[in-house]
């Protein structure tokens, strides 16, 4: 198993993407740290690859930052030498290779969310170690172990959009108020046929029974 190395910096995070009928929703907090310190609290921790697909990174962000960007450079080859667009399977196919194959190297948690005309919205997690699974929902990073049981209670497979952007929206927040390493604003982004809507909400705008 990787470790960071004295000074390296970690994104303890809460990371998050959700399948619905015609494209993902995927939040994360903004909270950097490196040991006990904040080095940035408006961290954006969504990335876009491709046109439609984005992806969420927890762990070591220089781990993270050089994988996306590797990934996107591949994207952009194939999209050129293909003449269309990637699936958002071939990314995560992508991530995950470069994740597994230097997994005692890398300490990087990934979460892929986007749309493709194939196989409309969908959400790929690659966990620490590199491994690659479908998910309808997906939760990672430091802040995911305080969710689970509150995500597995309220997830149903067919929530609307609106649905899914409150779920994400309230997951987040929980977590930011129990984990140390996860904080600052929500960021989100929607994904469907139709591109992508970026938003944010302060901390001040936070659903309040969360806050305390």
């Amino acid at each position: 198993m990787a470790t960071l190395k004295p000074g390296e910096i970690s994104m303890g995070t809460t990371i998050m993407a959700v399948e619905f009928n015609g494209g993902v929703v995927v939040g994360a907090d903004s909270r950097t740290t490196s040991g006990p310190y904040i080095v940035n609290r408006v961290t954006d921790k969504l990335t876009k690859v491709h046109d439609n697909i984005y992806c969420c990174r927890s762990g070591s962000a220089a781990d993270t930052q050089a994988i996306a960007d590797i990934v996107k450079y591949y994207l952009d080859l194939y999209c050129s030498q293909h003449g269309e667009a990637p699936t958002v399977k071939i990314a995560a196919t992508l991530f995950q290779e470069i994740c597994y194959q230097n997994r005692s190297q890398l300490l990087a948690g990934i979460i892929i969310g986007g749309w493709d005309k194939q196989e409309g919205g969908s959400v790929y997690n690659i966990p620490l170690g590199g491994s690659l699974h479908r998910e309808p929902f997906s939760i990672g990073g430091s802040g995911s172990g305080y969710i689970y049981g509150y995500c597995d209670k309220v997830f149903r497979p067919d929530m609307s959009k609106e649905e899914c952007i409150e779920f994400v929206k309230n997951s987040v927040s929980l977590a930011m108020t129990r984990d140390g390493s996860s904080g600052g604003v929500v960021r989100l982004a929607v994904i469907t046929k139709d591109g992508v809507e970026r938003s944010f909400i302060s901390g001040d705008q936070l659903p309040e029974q969360y806050l305390g």
